[in-house]
């Protein structure tokens, strides 16, 4: 008797285990099954995104709202960004994405700036008012071979 007690307590404490395992995995998934997301998604069309790497902090005023989980290529051979976004922020209309780097030689973010238009982005838009990041070598390059006017 006291074997079946024991083999009966070790997968009551198992299920109890793998119930805890599978609503962990769906709360850092972030799977609104049994709560809401607490972030959405948009796009950002960019002629260049040179640098900027998956992972890369989504940041207004210097502020991480967000982060990049794709790169990928559009219809139009654009560069399209797949920005993950708080879903505490909401941004306008006619607010602007850019490339910026954090330093000198630091990594690539891309900064919102915020409009001021009353209607807000929804979940899977996409931003078309964006500005690449500068190209330092390029620049360079003119500069040393002349191609700078």
């Amino acid at each position: 008797m006291d074997n079946s007690r024991l083999e009966i307590a070790v997968g009551f404490f198992l299920v109890l285990g793998f119930v805890a395992f599978g609503w962990l995995a769906l709360q850092l998934g972030e799977v609104s099954l049994f709560s809401d997301a607490s972030t959405y998604t948009i796009d950002a069309e960019f002629e260049d995104v040179s640098g900027v790497k998956v992972g890369a902090e989504v940041q207004i005023a210097g502020v991480a709202i967000g982060s990049v989980t794709q790169l990928s290529l559009s219809k139009d051979s654009l560069a399209m960004v797949t920005l993950q976004i708080d879903k505490d922020i909401h941004l306008a209309r006619d607010s602007m994405a850019s490339v910026k780097s954090q330093g000198i030689i630091g990594d690539k973010i891309i900064q919102i700036t915020p409009g001021g238009d009353e209607e807000m982005y929804q979940e899977g838009d996409v931003i078309v008012d964006t500005e690449s990041s500068v190209d330092l070598e390029s620049l360079i390059s003119k500069f040393a071979f002349g191609g700078v006017k």
